[in-house]
């Protein structure tokens, strides 16, 4: 029995370190074997320890499966579409590969002559979760000069599972029209552009084009990425863009379901990176979403995508002996050099020790995050990123931001503030730019941070002659920022009388004289 004496005076009162097997080294669960993992303080033998990780991957995957949750306790799972996976090579990805497999598809009976299973037509076996699965991998070598190419070497990996369909994607897709008119359906989608380097984002710095003229997706991704102010901003954008790429395409496959293969490792680090870089009110959509693209009437449609982490439960640790004893094969992820400074980065290094020495506390981060919910309902849908936006964003960020238009930093962006405004920026009574007027009212807090935010090393200046007008992704300009008037061919229309009062037609009161 510990006491609570003098530990100066009382050799007796000190507290013993923790062991590091527990009580015993043996198996915690069949209590017959010497261990040979400890997970938590807690030791497994080799023939336990995958049977628990292939539970924690049931039970944080099956409670989503189905579209409506039954009455029965142990209701039959049956989605409503396809499986998407997200695979990226690295080693979560390439254990979700291979459990899927083994669970629900390498056990399905042959067909016959028409095309259905064999073996009785109330066969439990017969009925599949998944009528198919296609994998998505996104090739980043196009942003990066140098970069190999790996998308036939992920081929070959996922050519190791027949049941899997490969379809590759690359990142300079997010600037090919033809990509997003495939996957959206829309033929006429113009190509945004914008000076980043003025505060703000107004439409003075936004211009329009119906086609890239003179340059290739690989180009304009290059821009994008060179553009950005801070090393924090190109692996945010890098991480926001292979997401939606996933996304529009799993749900343009008619799957009901994507499964990305995050361990609760790289989930804690995602969700301390999300929160330090202001996507706190979105923390949830990093845990599980679901996901549709926002209709030309602003609502939802049916066919809505779950997007799920069955791995978040599972270490790094884990993962890693899972995959050693299973004979796993994982081809590895190329280390990005640039974003080597990025908050991610940082995040990465403070997690991974962390774990190393407190491995109880990294589940902490996650768990403590799934608690967390936003307070009011959200505006909409962010052009850029595709995750909930928080409303009245930038009154918040105006009440908290001290900002002096004396600085030489912003001496140059009040070119782009009309006369009117620019003007007053010194008096009590500012003036208010109108909010269509704004690029800002279709962001995110953390995806205008992203664009606007300044490094403390200095601003990169762009070469003379050289135009600091710079491509956004393709879906920033749809359907949206046309329907709430941002854009116009490019260029400000000045409505006439007649319309302005059609407009305004049904919110007026006749003016009758009922005195006589």
């Amino acid at each position: 029995m510990l006491s609570c004496g003098n530990p100066a005076v009382e050799e007796q009162a000190l507290m013993p370190r923790r062991s590091k097997f527990g009580k015993s080294k043996d198996c915690v669960r069949c209590r017959l074997k010497p261990g040979n993992i400890a997970i938590r303080h807690a030791v497994y033998c080799k023939e336990c320890f995958t049977p628990i990780v292939d539970m924690k991957f049931r039970k944080a995957l099956e409670p989503s499966v189905n579209a409506r949750a039954g009455t029965s306790k142990r209701p039959k799972l049956k989605a409503s579409g396809n499986l998407c996976l997200g695979f990226s090579g690295g080693l979560g990805s390439s254990i979700l590969l291979d459990m899927v497999h083994n669970t629900y598809f390498s056990n399905r009976p042959p067909l016959d002559d028409s095309g259905k299973p064999r073996g009785g037509i109330n066969h439990p076996r017969n009925a599949s979760v998944w009528p198919s699965c296609i994998v998505c991998y996104v090739e980043v070598c196009g942003a990066f000069p140098g970069m190999q190419d790996r998308t036939e070497a992920i081929r070959s990996v996922v050519e190791r599972y027949p049941s899997f369909d490969f379809v590759p994607l690359r990142i300079e897709d997010a600037f090919d029209e033809s990509w997003w008119t495939k996957v959206s359906g829309s033929n006429s989608t113009p190509q945004v552009w914008l000076e980043l380097s003025k505060e703000g984002l107004i439409t003075d710095g936004l211009h329009v084009a119906s086609k890239v003229t003179g340059l290739t997706p690989a180009e304009a991704i290059r821009l994008y990425l060179s553009s950005l102010p801070t090393q924090t901003a190109i692996s945010s954008a890098l991480q926001n863009l292979t997401r939606v790429l996933i996304l529009h395409t799993a749900h343009s496959g008619g799957s009901s379901h994507l499964l990305f293969g995050s361990s609760l490792t790289s989930l804690s680090i995602s969700l301390l990176s999300a929160i330090s870089q202001g996507g706190g009110y979105a923390i949830r959509e990093e845990l599980q979403e679901e996901w549709a693209p926002v209709a030309a009437s602003g609502s939802k449609p049916d066919n809505v995508l779950r997007v799920i982490r069955p791995l978040r439960d599972v270490t790094a640790k884990e993962c890693a002996v899972y995959a050693w004893w299973n004979n796993v094969f994982v081809i590895g992820r190329d280390k990005q050099r640039r974003a080597i400074l990025g908050i991610a980065a940082l995040t990465k290094n403070f997690v991974v020790g962390l774990e190393k020495d407190y491995p109880s506390t990294v589940s902490t981060i996650a768990r403590t995050c799934e608690k967390l919910e936003p307070k009011d309902a959200p505006s909409g849908q962010c052009r850029l990123c595709k995750r909930p936006m928080q409303s009245a964003i930038q009154e918040w960020k105006g009440r908290i931001s001290i900002r002096s238009y004396s600085d030489d930093k912003l001496a140059a962006d009040l070119a782009h503030i009309p006369l009117p405004c620019r003007s007053n920026l010194d008096t009590s009574t500012p003036c208010q730019v109108p909010p269509l007027l704004a690029l800002t009212d279709f962001l995110c807090y953390s995806c205008h941070t992203t664009l606007t935010s300044r490094s403390s090393r200095g601003v990169k200046q762009s070469a003379p002659g050289v135009s600091s007008i710079t491509p956004l992704p393709i879906w920033v300009g749809d359907r949206g920022l046309h329907r709430d008037g941002l854009m116009d061919g490019g260029a400000r229309r000045k409505i006439p009388e007649q319309e302005m009062l059609d407009t305004v037609a049904n919110f007026l009161i006749d003016n009758q004289d009922d005195k006589e």
